[in-house]
Parts: C-alpha cells; sequence; structure tokens
C-alpha cells in the first residue's frame, strides 16, 4: 500500500471543473487519479480505452446534465488513466520496464488501497473493461459491480493482434501521426459521426481527435503492448459474480466480443444493452442510452435516484424502449436477467 506522502495532490480545480489530481506512486510506477465529489459517498472507477484518459473517454457521459446528476448523486468519481495517458503527461522512459495487463489490475488494487476503499464500483471502456474485468476476477472482495462498455475478454483474434502490430509500428516510427489517429477513431466511432467526404465529422469526433493530438507516441504504445499480449479471461467469468451491466454499440468493431462476454457471464448477474447506429464510445456518442439502464442497476445496490428522464427527442432512450425484463424489480433487485436490449434512435 503507498503511504500518504506518495500521493501528490494538485490544485486543478479550473482545468478539472472541480476534480482534484492525485498522482499515486505504485509498484509499476506513478498512476493519476481525478477524484470528483464527496469522498464519504460510495466510489465510482473509471477506466479509458487506448489512448484516451476521463476527459476523451468519459467527458460526454459526465457533462450529461442527468448522467452527472446520477452519478454524482451516488458516487464519488475516482477517474484513473493508464499509466502516462492523463492530461500533460510526459513520456515515460524508455528504460522502464514494460506493464503487462496484471501490472495494470494490480496498480487498481493500490489506488484503492491508497484511498482507503472498499469494494467499488467500476467502469470501464474496451481495453479500459478488459482491465477492470480482470481487476474484478483477481480481488473479487473489492468489486461491487462492473458497468462494461464494449468490452472485451478473450486474448487477441490473428486480426486484431495484426491490427494492433500495424498500429505499434507506426507510434514507434511516426508517434501519433494521422493515419495513426484515423485508426483509432475507427476504434472508438460509428462512421455516422466521423463523417465524410459530402458530412463533416461530429463535434465529438473533432474533440476527440485534438485530445489524441496530446498523446505520447510511445505511452500509448506500451498500454498498446500490454493489451496485445492479454491472456484469455472466458473461462474465469462464470465464477464472477459481481453484477454486470454491459453497453455496446451495434457499429462497434467489438460488437461480437461483447456478445461472446454476455455468453460467457453467469446469466443470473448480468445484462446487456445494444446501442443503435452507435460505434466503441456509447459514452461519448450516445451517453443518453445508458442512463435508464444505470439508474436501474443502481437500485439493485439501495442507491435510488428518483428518475427525472422525459422522452423528449434529446435521450435515444425512454423506459417504453427497454425490455420489461431489465426494469422488474425482480431481475434488478438481486440479480440481472440475461436480456439483450436494442436501442432505437429517434429520428
Amino acid at each position: 500500500m503507498a503511504e500518504s506522502n506518495d500521493s501528490i495532490p494538485l490544485d486543478t480545480e479550473k482545468i478539472y471543473m472541480g476534480g482534484k489530481e492525485h498522482h499515486v506512486r505504485t509498484r509499476c510506477g506513478s498512476v493519476s487519479v481525478i477524484v470528483y465529489g464527496d469522498q464519504d459517498k460510495p466510489a465510482l472507477i473509471t477506466y479509458p480505452d487506448l489512448a484516451l484518459n476521463h476527459m476523451s473517454c468519459f467527458q460526454g457521459l459526465f457533462f450529461c446534465p442527468e448522467a452527472a446528476s446520477l452519478l454524482l448523486h451516488n458516487f464519488c468519481i475516482y477517474h484513473i488513466s493508464p499509466p502516462g495517458h492523463e492530461l500533460g503527461a510526459a513520456p515515460i522512459c524508455p528504460s522502464a520496464s514494460a506493464h503487462c495487463v496484471d501490472d495494470l489490475a494490480d496498480q487498481i488494487l493500490e489506488v484503492l488501497n491508497f484511498f482507503g476503499l472498499g469494494a467499488v464500483m467500476c467502469m470501464g471502456v474496451t481495453a479500459g473493461a478488459y482491465i477492470l474485468t480482470l481487476f474484478a476476477m483477481k480481488y473479487r472482495e473489492r468489486v461491487l459491480g462492473l458497468i462494461l462498455i464494449s468490452p472485451l475478454c478473450r486474448a487477441p483474434s490473428w486480426t486484431e493482434w495484426f491490427y494492433n502490430k500495424v498500429m505499434s509500428n507506426l507510434l514507434y516510427f511516426y508517434g501519433m501521426c494521422g493515419l495513426l489517429k484515423e485508426f483509432l477513431l475507427q476504434r472508438y466511432f460509428s462512421k455516422e459521426v466521423r463523417g465524410n467526404a459530402e458530412v463533416p465529422e461530429s463535434d465529438i469526433v473533432q474533440a476527440c481527435r485534438r485530445l489524441l493530438d496530446e498523446r505520447h507516441g510511445s505511452n500509448v504504445m506500451r498500454f498498446l503492448q500490454a493489451i496485445n499480449r492479454r491472456p484469455d479471461l472466458s473461462s474465469g467469468l462464470k465464477r464472477l459474480r459481481c453484477r454486470t451491466l454491459i453497453f455496446v454499440g451495434d457499429n462497434s468493431p467489438f460488437h461480437s466480443e461483447a456478445l461472446y462476454m454476455t455468453s460467457k457471464l453467469d446469466r443470473r448477474f448480468s445484462a446487456l444493452v445494444e446501442v443503435q447506429a452507435c460505434g466503441s464510445m456509447v459514452t461519448e456518442e450516445q451517453p443518453h442510452a445508458m442512463l435508464i439502464p444505470m439508474e436501474y442497476f443502481f437500485m439493485g445496490y439501495g442507491l435510488y435516484r428518483p428518475c427525472q428522464l422525459s422522452d423528449s427527442p434529446r435521450s435515444p432512450l425512454s423506459p417504453s424502449c427497454i425490455s420489461p425484463e431489465l426494469l422488474s424489480p425482480e431481475s434488478m433487485g438481486l440479480k440481472l436477467k440475461p436480456i439483450k436490449t436494442r436501442v432505437s434512435l429517434e429520428v
């Protein structure tokens, strides 16, 4: 466990709109953690996808007023960045030892111990979802529940392994070049928001592109290499007893991975929400689609916030779009039933 003087709190309220950054030293290097909210509340930790941090992976969700109200009302948020992915990160020393996914999962334990946290709620996107799933399998007593967005659980297929090797070579020789950013944006977003010759790319894609410019290629390459060497977690998923809520976009390149993971989880404790016309980062592209499922998910833990959502065109999700199985008190109380809920967008 890190000692209290191992954290270097930075007064960054102007940058993070009320959040405070802590650098927690672990056996595998320093980890940036941005803390939002009342630390007396239950903890929700987040972990982003490759080349992202809390600003580029979760700001769409947390800038959504209804979601911010739901999450900050019930939790203190701890945004954990992969090493070297935080805002303003310097290049990691080339002589530093490479991390494996087990190292990254163990870092999360050290972060929880530093802040004196017990069992926590977890939210991760793709590579981050894999790290949090691995963490939940290694340290079951420290995880209340998992909210996974476009998650991975298998070892890379040959296609993904080769694709990741191409990205790794680009990072090594050219850094965060234009082609590498295009690969990443395809990983994150659907064609609809990426635009084309006739339609300009959306604001969220432009914002993500700018934030990618701030990443150091060598830091991203280290995380990518760890993810590309990840072991298969499939055999242990049935023994995972924390409840799991999975979101995935229909247009995500990891859509089939999310379906596969859902099939391997204990059906008494898991549920799936598929979001139509959306890529991997549901948190950015369709954050409103996460609201109602998350609210009912949290109600199963005794965390209740009266629903103030309307069926306005702002939200692609309304109660009538959700399977009655997900909304039933029985399924959302002690356990979740396995369902596939397809969210329809209103045109």
